[in-house]
């Protein structure tokens, strides 16, 4: 590797984990003075004999004694960390891991800088990166460019600088943390999919959080979720200077991306991008997410045959909209993923005759909007977990016309067995049955990859029917 950066010449690395121990190694290798600081000591402890840097607990830190003249974060670390705030008192610049590798990158280090195409957004980020990455992987034929999803999906970004053969285009996920520990971050496109509250308590504000993710439209081209007030209005606060366009569910708006007659079109006159049908996953979430795919992969050049080529071979991750099963003309989606009810709402979004399967910790989250938004499109409801009387009361509320099934049992694998058979009851063909939590998942499993695999095995066990 070479390069015309000055590297600073004395690093403390803030945290030990994954994410602190790439940038630890790549700064190493670079001939840059690391020191990484963790509370465990055992951690220390491993990095110093695997890393040969030096180890420092965070609490031992004296900026006013020590050269430090940059501070690489781990994106969990709070802004308000005391660490990064008497950093921020020293007049010492702190950066993350991403920032780290964007100024690597541009200063060639691996070579030619990369296109980077960035995706953001509070719901829908991984497999909108995921069908981009499919998109502009179909378009290197025509391209002659190699392109790999990266970041919070896909392999490490460090990884993917130092892929051989050379990785060309970088489809990077980012979330909001990532973004804001960056500062100079311009991506070649940008999008913003959708904005909810979350992660409030470490950005201080909903404004804050929606500044951080709009940092992604800071590029050359801004593609702007049009669909979602909240989006628009951070552009609008951020004020892209680079191209902006956008997307829609709907008829295409100011030359972006749209959907007429189930056709995913681009610009007036419309031109054909792909089919909108079929997509997952399931409902209008999925269609978002693939005209905002298809809107980044556009604007970065892929031509319309690599955009519907892509978006016909990607497949929905696990636990994120998949079709798990079918039997007597139901279908089962598994969106245990959605553990919020923002995402609960995304996933709903445009199906029909839904037996909805939910609950679980709500940690604090209404969902009387929720439900009132979504009821019509209801024929029964199951509840399960910690805060399944809250939701049963919401349901009372506000759409008392409903069957409610309240599965009392709190063993995971025994309630997700009620949970899918009290579902098949109320089920016939044409309808879906759609695990959408709303809630998280640790009330009763060891994650929403359990809470989905059982929903998946159950749905398959109970009901007769081909598997997928």
């Amino acid at each position: 590797m070479t390069s015309t950066l000055k590297l600073p010449r004395v690093v403390l690395v803030a945290g030990g984990g994954v994410s602190g121990r790439g940038c630890a190694a790549i700064l190493r290798e670079l001939g840059t003075d690391v020191t990484v600081a963790d509370g465990n000591a055992h951690t220390r402890e491993e990095l110093a004999s695997a890393l040969e840097v030096k180890t420092i607990d965070p609490a031992d830190v004296d900026f006013s004694a020590s050269d430090y003249d940059m501070v690489v974060t781990s994106p969990g670390w709070r802004p308000d960390s005391q660490l990064l705030q008497q950093a921020a008192a020293a007049h010492i610049e702190v950066i993350g891991d991403v920032e780290l590798a964007w100024r690597l990158d541009r200063a060639e280090v691996f070579g030619p800088p990369r296109t980077w195409l960035v995706v953001t957004g509070t719901n829908g980020k991984t497999t909108t990166t995921g069908m981009l990455a499919a998109m502009m992987q179909a378009n290197e034929a025509e391209s002659g460019l190699r392109a790999a999803a990266a970041g919070n999906i896909g392999v490490s970004l460090f990884t993917a600088l130092a892929a051989q053969p050379r990785v060309d285009i970088l489809c990077v996920e980012l979330s909001s943390f990532q973004l804001h520990w960056s500062n100079t971050l311009r991506p070649d496109v940008g999008t913003v999919l959708n904005l909810a509250e979350d992660h409030i308590d470490w950005h201080g504000s909903f404004e804050a959080y929606a500044l951080d993710k709009a940092k992604a439209l800071l590029g050359k081209v801004a593609v702007v979720g049009k669909d979602d007030p909240r989006v628009v209005d951070s552009a609008i606060n951020i004020r892209p200077s680079g191209v902006v366009t956008s997307f829609s569910a709907g008829i295409p708006q100011d030359g972006g991306v749209g959907v007429i007659n189930s056709e995913i079109v681009v610009g007036n006159p419309p031109q054909v991008l792909a089919s909108a049908e079929g997509i997952e996953p399931a409902g209008i979430a999925g269609v978002l997410d693939a005209c905002a795919a298809a809107a980044v992969a556009h604007a970065a050049g892929a031509s319309a045959q690599a955009i519907s080529a892509g978006l016909a071979s990607y497949r929905v991750d696990a636990h994120r909209g998949e079709v798990v099963h079918k039997a007597a003309g139901i279908k089962f989606i598994d969106n245990s993923k959605a553990t919020n009810p923002h995402a609960a709402d995304a996933a709903l979004a445009g199906l029909a005759n839904v037996i909805w399967v939910a609950g679980g910790q709500l940690k604090g989250a209404e969902v009387d909007e929720l439900i009132a938004a979504h009821h019509k499109q209801m024929k029964a409801v199951v509840l399960l977990g910690q805060d399944r009387d809250i939701l049963a009361r919401a349901l009372k509320e506000h759409a008392p016309e409903i069957a409610v099934e309240v599965i009392e049992d709190t063993d995971g694998e025994e309630a997700m067995h009620q949970v899918v058979a009290a579902a098949i009851q109320h089920a016939g063909a044409g309808d879906t049955v759609l695990l959408a939590p709303a809630a998280a998942s640790l009330d009763m499993y060891s994650g929403m990859s359990e809470r989905g695999d059982l929903f998946a095995h159950f749905a398959k066990t109970l009901s007769q029917g081909e598997e997928l």
